[in-house]
């Protein structure tokens, strides 16, 4: 806070200077209402005397109605006094009061608009605070965590080298012994992110594209049980389902049930959280979550955020008091993404920076890379990433920006497109601690056609089951759900989900302000 800057002193004293000018107040704002009830007197006796029907028709004015009215202003002198009492009252009110204090008299502000601002009260209140008020008062003062937001902004420099294939990192190496003895784990989750209204409305996109996402959804999971794909959006899902018979409605249940299909997060739209009211992001998590267990019968696990600007602490604590037990996050900015990278700490504890223990705690996984999409997903390097995007194969509507587009898998080249995607999922595995990465495979309103369906699924198929028989590369690859990544986390260090991993950091603060590179600050919006 500023100083506050000396007064000059008058030679009456400021104290008395008041008190002059609080006189001079409450003289003109009687002297106002006397002026307005005599000048009201006046018209009323103006109007009797000169009203033109009485005298054109000669009518006298009746002794009765005089009376009347001198009773009446009698009344009216009788309340100008006793008006003038209670200024008088007010005045030696407001002097007691500042005698007392020890202070100059507020006076309130006028805001013009009907409402008055009350000044600001330096003086403290007479309420006693119990410590059972503030539980998280009581004990000890709070546990430091590794990870502490401010401290990581104020420590690094924001500069964006360039770190080469991965243009917001670095050369990422490795020892291709590193996995002989505990083979990697590969969980390639396809997902689909539709937003209910950005470029086009609500209902345009469901009429255009997602209630085709969905009915292909359902018919392509159960083509072959080891197909995965995740779900957030429940305003999507609720239109669809009331458009589905009881058949279809049935079948969805039977895949949610078995882990084909998963629900993350669950909440009605996947929520902004830099701007909206905790009100809000608790009302559209429960309207979704609610529908679920209605119509469905589950409840989400996981977290999936991939398309907020920027991510709040608050989501986390929701997500934790919702009994979710993991989470994911993308939209960092870049320099802290790197830095975490760089240090392994791409997955922590998040915990409140209230907290003084472990209650609050949740995983959270943060993607790397530049974006959700496929090129940005694999691995560092996004030219490579590309190519195996099959809704990319030529002839298709859109291609890859670098210039080398994806190559349908055949017994030919699937030895050389494997071990190429090996060496992605490979080196992304470095950034993280545990020897299981997730791999997510799609980007917005994907799958919204059959075609792409058997494109991603039917290659992809191709490259696990050439990976998965050749011992020697040690990994195994499966499509996953974000929760079937999660679990084999767990399961790599022996805890339950949702418990605490051992030598993984815990990190208390939130991600703002968002940029996805150079000085695009994702903050206008604020």
């Amino acid at each position: 806070m500023r100083p506050l800057r000396p007064v000059p002193r008058s030679s009456a004293g400021p104290r008395d200077t008041r008190r002059m000018k609080l006189k001079k107040q409450i003289t003109v704002c009687g002297g106002a209402i006397f002026c307005v009830a005599v000048f009201s007197l006046y018209l009323m006796l103006d109007r009797v005397q000169h009203d033109p029907e009485r005298r054109q028709s000669g009518v006298s004015f009746p002794r009765s109605q005089i009376s009347v009215l001198q009773n009446r202003i009698e009344q009216l002198e009788q309340l100008l006094e006793e008006n003038h009492q209670i200024i008088s009252h007010i005045k030696d009110s407001v002097l007691e009061l500042t005698e007392n204090a020890g202070g100059l008299p507020v006076l309130l502000a006028y805001q013009g608009n009907g409402s008055w601002t009350l000044p600001a009260d330096n003086h403290p209140t007479f309420l006693s605070v119990s410590p059972q008020d503030c539980q998280f008062a009581l004990g000890n003062k709070g546990q430091k965590t590794d990870l502490q937001m401010l401290d990581v902004y104020s420590l690094l420099k924001f500069d964006n080298l360039d770190g080469g294939a991965w243009k917001q990192g670095f050369e990422i190496t490795y020892d291709e012994h590193e996995w002989d003895s505990d083979p990697l784990q590969v969980y390639v989750v396809p997902h689909s992110h539709n937003d209910p209204g950005w470029i086009k409305t609500f209902d345009k996109y469901y009429q255009d594209q997602t209630q085709h996402i969905l009915n292909n959804m359902l018919l392509k999971l159960q083509e072959d049980p080891k197909r995965r794909f995740i779900w957030a959006e429940i305003s999507f899902f609720s239109k669809w389902w009331d458009n589905i018979d009881i058949q279809k409605r049935s079948a969805v249940r039977r895949l949610a049930a078995n882990g084909q299909l998963e629900f993350v997060t669950g909440g009605w739209v996947m929520t902004d959280e830099a701007n909206s009211h905790y009100f809000a992001m608790i009302d559209q998590l429960i309207e979704g979550h609610q529908w679920m267990e209605k119509n469905i019968g589950v409840i989400p696990k996981s977290g999936w955020a991939i398309d907020p600007f920027g991510h709040s602490s608050t989501m986390s604590y929701l997500l934790k008091r919702a009994n979710l037990t993991s989470m994911l996050i993308q939209r960092v900015h870049y320099s802290i993404k790197k830095h975490f990278a760089s240090t392994k700490n791409l997955e922590f504890m998040w915990r409140q920076t209230w907290d003084t223990d472990s209650n609050t705690d949740i995983f959270c996984h943060l993607m790397p890379f530049y974006s959700y999409d496929v090129p940005h997903s694999c691995g560092p390097d996004p030219k490579i990433c590309c190519q195996f995007d099959f809704r990319r194969l030529p002839g298709g509507r859109i291609n890859c920006p670098w210039k080398v587009p994806p190559k349908s898998i055949n017994d030919a080249n699937v030895e050389e497109r494997a071990n190429l995607l090996l060496d992605q999922y490979r080196k992304k595995s470095k950034l993280y601690r545990s020897k299981v990465v997730l791999i997510p495979l799609g980007d917005d309103f994907r799958y919204d056609n059959s075609l792409e369906w058997d494109q991603q699924f039917q290659n992809y198929a191709k490259l696990f089951d050439y990976l998965n028989s050749h011992p020697e590369l040690h990994v195994q690859v499966q499509f996953g759900t974000l929760s079937e990544y999660f679990d084999a986390v767990y399961k790599k260090y022996g805890v339950s989900p949702g418990s605490k991993l051992p030598s993984y950091p815990v990190l208390s603060g939130d991600f703002f302000t968002y940029a996805d590179r150079e000085d695009h600050y994702w903050s206008g919006y604020f």
